[in-house]
């Protein structure tokens, strides 16, 4: 998720993001290699049904970028959201807007809320590669892949914002965990959508 350099420890002692990453590591490398397995940029076919998942987990996100108080804690969130890129994205290829109810709770408040933001961060993190490889099908960061864009100011500086804020939240034991918690229902939300997505490939090749 992070491929930049940075300090990690703080008086000796890990960051939050860093024990963060350190525990979720698992998480994050099962949804990578699920996404890699959907070989994304092998065809535009390919392409759209990660873009529909991308469409429903950047709407899931949206409360959180625009909530008052983590806006308080963390300014600046709400420019951070992808949802509009990833909208214009849907337009751009010609993908209806998906319909999407999902089971799992999505975190509406508390600390659990900054976890969530964790992922979707790395996540944009971490789509310099994704952004390169959908060149090859002819999509651009002004066409089709503009949520895999760069930050004006750059994916690193961007990341080491967040990285910063996040870290210097005071939060006590409890939060700290609420924290990975969502974290880890962030990457599991993420996996579930994969998980029904390649069911209803298989279905639909099985009756093809």
């Amino acid at each position: 998720m992070n491929e930049i350099s940075q300090p990690e420890t703080m008086r000796g002692q890990l960051t939050r993001l860093a024990e963060l990453k350190q525990s979720t590591r698992t998480d994050h490398q099962s949804v990578d290699d699920m996404v890699m397995a959907m070989a994304p940029f092998d065809s535009l076919e390919n392409y759209k049904r990660f873009l529909r998942l991308q469409y429903i987990f950047h709407s899931t996100m949206r409360p959180l970028y625009v909530a008052d108080d983590l806006n308080q804690l963390m300014p600046g969130l709400a420019d951070r959201s992808r949802y509009g890129a990833v909208s214009m994205d849907i337009d751009d290829m010609g993908c209806e807007v998906p319909d999407f109810r999902s089971r799992q709770d999505i975190a509406q408040i508390g600390m659990a809320r900054v976890g969530w933001l964790y992922v979707c961060e790395g996540s944009s993190l971490g789509a310099a590669f994704l952004l390169k490889a959908a060149a090859g099908i002819g999509l651009t960061a002004d066409f089709g892949a503009r949520h895999l864009a760069a930050h004006a100011d750059g994916r690193g500086r961007h990341w080491r914002e967040f990285v910063d804020q996040v870290n210097n939240l005071a939060l006590g034991k409890n939060e700290d965990e609420m924290v990975r918690d969502g974290a880890c229902a962030a990457f599991e939300f993420f996996r579930n959508l994969l998980m029904v997505e390649a069911a209803r490939t298989a279905d639909t090749q099985s009756h093809g």
